[in-house]
């Protein structure tokens, strides 16, 4: 997910506050007298508390976990993901055949499915969504709102560079969609939640695409804000901004519906209220937990689950900087690094050291790129070479936030500042708070040294780590290097998985090669329950549905 978004602003006495109604909805479901329960001894309401209140319901306009965490439960796509995994598996599409020239794909869905209004799921109900995200005009097409249809793409119906030409819908539960060039990652970008499935019919009677306001405050639209309608086991129940979104069971589900009847959805922003809200039995889970909490949440009896690492956290180095454009100065910083120290100090237990902008476990990730291995007297000899022995640099990094890749950002910069200070580079720490300063300083354009950021991916691609980063110029990086970026771009577009794959590792290896930055490791995310809580489906890619969960007690 895009690395730049809110995490939540209130504090921590509203936080505290917001578990009074997490308490108040365990109350009321132990209370109720609900018969859907499998036992008396097993509960149907799952309290998972969210650091942020979703951006929207419609998640065609969203791009931030919190709203996709909720999307996941009332929407489904064409495919989804292989449980624990980032690989594409069938969903509403049972299988999928692709053209030998790359451009046709046909998908055979799904039969007797429904959406939650009654709505049958079929060939045109697809076609309609497709079609719907292609003719996004003016506001609708901004990446506040669209980015992921933007991105994947590369365009809309009136713009150029678009790969999408047509869907057909020869019958009932067959899609046929043709694309204008061949585009590999097709089919795992679709397991994203921004390309769900929804409701024709609802998305017309509740205006989904009346979105006002400009792209930087966007007024989204009555669908968006109280009638999501998908076909997943979860229909909306209501959404109190800033507290809780409720949601509750599809009847009607074509799957299995589970022991989960209810879901919670309590915004507690800060970390340290979420971890106090578990220990005191309001909620019965939550995400993005501190390394400092792990040891003792397992000794008090909590459960910690660990999420295989997806994401890359790296020091970028801005060349717009002049102290930064001698690629001496920039290997010097990157021998200087201990960063297996780093990982061990502040990073969470099975957090993996990084050498490529991109996990290992997706394909294009390359063991030939050159890898600065911790060398602090090699570090002192190129600055000495690039006359830089005296150099001072800013370096930044953001504060009042946690994230999958940089859960302790302070203790981050710490570790590498004493690094960097240990080869005779003299640090001058920038911190500012994450949104907006700190976001919009290093991706704004605004003056910067060093900084600390990470991605967590969304479908397993490369483009959609190193096309993210540099695909293109980026005020980020501050560098232009066409011969780079076509390489990039040439390799997102191979007609061969073979050859898209070795087009990647190539890619890979020019970048570390130019080295506009350090990729310093994979983190666990981890995630923590309540002893009673059984089967919850961690995913790299967040991919994870509450009707596979049981509480016991």
């Amino acid at each position: 997910m895009r690395n730049w978004l809110k995490v939540g602003g209130a504090g921590v006495a509203m936080a505290l506050a917001l578990t009074a109604c997490a308490a108040s909805d365990r109350d009321t479901a132990e209370g109720s007298d609900s018969t859907t329960a499998s036992s008396d001894d097993m509960r149907d309401t799952f309290i998972f508390a969210a650091s942020a209140d979703p951006a929207g319901l419609d998640p065609a306009f969203v791009n931030d976990g919190e709203s996709f965490r909720v999307a996941r439960q009332i929407f489904e796509g064409l495919v989804g993901t292989v449980p624990g995994t980032a690989d594409p598996a069938p969903l509403l599409a049972e299988d999928w055949e692709v053209s030998d020239d790359g451009l046709t794909y046909t998908f055979d869905l799904k039969e007797g499915v429904t959406f939650h209004d009654g709505t049958p799921f079929n060939g045109e109900a697809v076609c309609f969504n497709f079609d719907r995200w292609n003719n996004f005009t003016g506001i609708l097409q901004s990446e506040s709102l669209s980015y992921y249809w933007g991105k994947v793409n590369g365009g809309f119906a009136d713009t150029e560079g678009g790969k999408y030409e047509s869907c057909e819908a020869p019958d009932e539960s067959t899609a046929v969609i043709t694309l204008a060039s061949p585009l590999p990652e097709f089919i795992s970008a679709l397991s994203l939640p921004a390309f769900s499935i929804q409701s024709p019919t609802a998305l017309q009677e509740y205006s989904a695409d009346e979105v006002g306001g400009d792209e930087a405050s966007p007024v989204l639209s009555e669908y968006a804000t109280g009638h999501p309608t998908g076909t997943g086991p979860y229909v909306f129940d209501s959404w109190t901004r800033d507290q809780e979104v409720v949601l509750t069971a599809n009847e009607d589900y074509w799957g299995d519906q589970g022991q989960i009847r209810r879901v919670v959805f309590p915004v507690i922003s800060d970390a340290t209220a979420r971890r106090q809200a578990l220990q005191a039995g309001d909620i019965d889970g939550y995400d993005l937990v501190a390394p400092a909490d792990v040891a003792s949440l397992e000794q008090d009896g909590f459960q910690i689950v660990n999420r295989a690492p997806f994401n890359v956290l790296y020091l970028g180095m801005n060349q717009a900087n002049p102290q930064l454009a001698d690629p001496r100065v920039r290997q010097a910083i990157a021998h200087a690094i201990n960063k297996e120290a780093l990982v061990a100090q502040t990073l969470p237990e099975g957090t993996e050291v990084a050498t490529n902008f991109v996990p290992p476990t997706v394909e294009g990730w390359s063991d030939d790129v050159a890898t600065y291995d911790y060398d602090p007297e090699r570090a002192r000899q190129l600055l000495a070479e690039a006359g830089a022995s005296d150099l001072t640099i800013d370096f930044n990094y953001p504060t009042n936030v946690s994230r999958p890749y940089m859960p302790t950002p302070e203790q981050t910069y710490q570790a590498i500042a004493a690094d960097l200070t240990e080869v005779g580079i003299t640090v001058n720490p920038v911190p500012e708070p994450w949104s907006p300063e700190y976001l919009d300083r290093i991706q704004g354009g605004a003056e910067h040294g060093l900084h600390l950021l990470g991605w967590t991916g969304d479908y397993n691609d490369t483009y959609n780590f190193i096309g993210v980063f540099f695909g293109q110029p980026s005020n980020e990086w501050g560098f232009t290097d066409p011969e780079l970026f076509q390489a990039i771009g040439d390799a997102r577009y191979q007609a061969s998985k073979e050859e898209q794959v070795a087009a990647y590792e190539a890619a890979n290896e020019a970048i570390m090669e130019r080295l506009p930055g350090v990729p310093l490791a994979h983190p666990v995310p981890s995630l923590a329950f309540a002893p009673e809580v059984e089967g919850y489906p961690a995913s790299p890619v967040q991919d994870e549905v509450y009707n596979v969960i049981t509480i016991n007690g």
